[in-house]
């Protein structure tokens, strides 16, 4: 099995309190699951292609839970340092902890260069000893072996960790790994397969070149994230490879246009089709024009789904919603005495103070044609928002 960036211990600035812990426990459980795969594949062993863990400072808790999980994984396991937790000064490998609880089935490739993992198969190892090695670690352990075009039996797998050159062209990346030298090695039959990591989306770039991406979903930006690998490897032919999805989280990106209440019924549903929520991280990107009426409604809607979601965030590079004062929306309100001059403040603040204008959201662009600096368009922002929990409290839940 085919496996990479688990990322134990990852921290997400958007996660909160016990949606943090059960984004860090889901990380352990991948895992578990990834053993089950294993189990029910048959596969012969586990390589996990760099950065198990997010840093070599990660908590004891999370290494004590990894080896945990790790024991109970039935077939050995191979674990190949790389950026995130690299063999340096402080590696979390050669730390006390992990030398006394590391399970017998669990083995760090910590040396640059083949090592026999049965009969007939060797990893080719590349570990990172720092974090920013000087240059492709992945073609120097191949340059080690034995020159291309000599007679070998078996089976022999790279294991890297890194990007390939061919994916950030512009990148001046001394580390990079050459696509050109994994190419050739495979082609002159020096490795069979090559299993990378770095990537944390799922990538083939040929029939024996693949990246599996991270177990378990770590942004917005990834297109096949929570999957591992399992690779039928026979000397002489074609590898089978064969995609499993194990994770259990989603992070989603959805945009829509609001216009009126139908727009924002459709985004309820669209919300509410989401599943499971509590192991889902919304990003919203809205844009439109709305009443204070609506906008207060908006607002009741994605704080009851930000309650049930791991997280519902603002997408602010894509959020514009642009408040339409109506003439009498305020004046309904029917509150009197000192609050309808807070209103009033409140209106004249947010740049709502005549009928019928316009004040856009964060994120959006200048008003009126002048340029508006951060602090005042952040002192507009907190008005309009307060007009519109003012309006949900006037006219109670069904605003």
């Amino acid at each position: 099995m085919h496996t990479s960036d688990w990322h134990l211990g990852m921290t997400r600035h958007f996660l909160e309190g016990e949606a943090q812990a059960r984004y860090t426990a889901a990380r352990i459980d991948a895992i578990r699951a990834i053993g089950q795969l294993a189990e029910r594949a048959s596969a012969e062993f586990v390589v996990v292609a760099g950065d198990v863990f997010d840093s070599n400072l990660v908590a004891t808790q999370t290494v004590r839970r990894a080896l945990e999980a790790m024991a109970a994984v039935p077939v050995p396991v191979y674990l190949l340092p790389g950026n995130h937790d690299p063999l340096d000064a402080v590696t979390v490998y050669r730390s006390r902890l992990f030398d006394r609880l590391k399970p017998p089935n669990v083995h760090v490739l910590d040396s640059s260069g083949p090592v026999a993992v049965g009969a007939g198969v060797e990893l080719v190892a590349a570990p990172w000893f720092s974090k920013h090695p000087l240059g492709d670690l992945a073609g120097q352990a191949l340059a080690a072996l034995a020159p291309q075009g000599e007679e070998r039996s078996g089976i022999r797998i790279l294991v890297a960790h890194g990007v390939l050159d061919v994916l950030s062209p512009q990148e001046k990346n001394p580390a990079a790994i050459a696509f050109s030298g994994l190419e050739e090695a495979l082609t002159a039959g020096t490795i069979d397969y090559a299993a990378l990591g770095d990537k944390h989306t799922r990538l083939a770039l040929s029939e024996r070149l693949h990246y599996p991406g991270s177990p378990e979903v770590t942004s917005f930006r990834e297109e096949l994230p929570g999957d591992a690998l399992v690779v039928d490897l026979q000397a002489g032919r074609d590898p089978i490879v064969t995609p499993h999805h194990v994770g259990t989280w989603r992070f989603v990106g959805l945009e829509r246009d609001l216009l009126g209440d139908d727009d924002i019924g459709e985004l309820d549903e669209a919300l509410g089709a989401l599943d499971p929520k509590d192991r889902t991280v919304v990003q919203t990107g809205l844009r439109g024009t709305l009443s204070l009426q609506q906008k207060a409604r908006l607002d009741a809607l994605l704080d009851a789904y930000g309650e049930v979601f791991a997280a519902c965030l603002p997408w602010l590079s894509r959020q514009n919603i642009a408040v339409l004062l109506g003439d009498d929306e305020l004046a309904d309100l029917g509150i009197g005495g000192f609050v309808d001059e807070a209103i009033a403040d409140l209106a004249d603040l947010a740049g709502l103070a005549q009928p019928g204008a316009v004040r856009h959201s964060a994120g959006s662009p200048e008003r009126s044609g002048s340029r508006v600096d951060h602090a005042e368009r952040s002192q507009a922002d907190v008005a309009r928002e307060a007009l519109s929990l003012l309006y949900r409290l006037a006219k109670g839940p069904a605003a």
